[in-house]
Parts: structure tokens; sequence; C-alpha cells
């Protein structure tokens, strides 16, 4: 059974931190992604990670904010977002793919969590 489970969202302030956790279960050699949806707007990548050497990639619109990082002793995957802006708002998903390098097409991925929600607001 291929299961994501995002934690970690919550109430932020603008210009504050917070780190999403995903647990990963029953999935072998995935690439993993972070995506967002917030209201009103489509399902957007936020940044990935590849199964093969762990390389990231990320939207513009993060990079330099955002951090994703793999714990494979844990099984966990995460996205550190500093400095986190009112248009960070929205639900949060981590998804896998069957790929060696990720990429940042929702479309592309085979399995997704619940979601977890991220609202950065004062």
């Amino acid at each position: 059974q291929e299961q994501l489970a995002e934690s970690g969202g919550s109430l932020v302030q603008p210009g504050g931190s917070l780190r999403l956790s995903c647990a990963v279960s029953g999935v072998d050699y995935y690439s993993i992604g972070w995506f967002r949806q917030a209201p009103g707007k489509e399902r957007e990548g936020v940044s990935c990670i590849s199964a093969g050497d762990s390389s990231t990639f990320s939207a513009d619109s993060v990079k330099g904010r955002f951090t994703i990082s793999r714990d494979n002793v844990k099984n966990m995957v995460y996205l550190q977002m500093n400095r986190v802006t009112p248009e960070d708002t929205g639900i949060y998903y981590c998804a896998a793919q069957a790929r060696e390098l990720c990429l940042l097409y929702p479309g592309t991925y085979d399995y997704w969590g619940q979601g977890t929600q991220v609202t950065v607001s004062s």
C-alpha cells in the first residue's frame, strides 16, 4: 500500500518559518514532490527531490526561501519554508512519481497525500 502523509501545516505570520513533513511508505525508488493549491488557483509545483541522486528543483516563486530535503533513515521528506508571504497560503501536498529525476508537473505524479493547510497571515 503506497501512502504519503503530510504534517506540520499551521498559521504562520509573514516573514516567519515553517517546516512541513511527509511520511512515505510502500513506495520504492520514487521521486517526491511538494505541491500547493490556493483557493481558486490550480495546483502548482513547489519543490521536488529526485530518487536517484537527491537532486532538487524548486519553483521560481519559492527559490531561495524553501528547501526540500530527505531523511532516508526515517523515510521522511521535508519542506523548510522561510520568509513566508501571504502568497504561500494553500494546501500543501506531497506526492510520489516513478522517475529517477523529479518533475514539477502535478500530472506526472502517481500517489498523493491528503494535504496539510498552511496559512500565512498577520
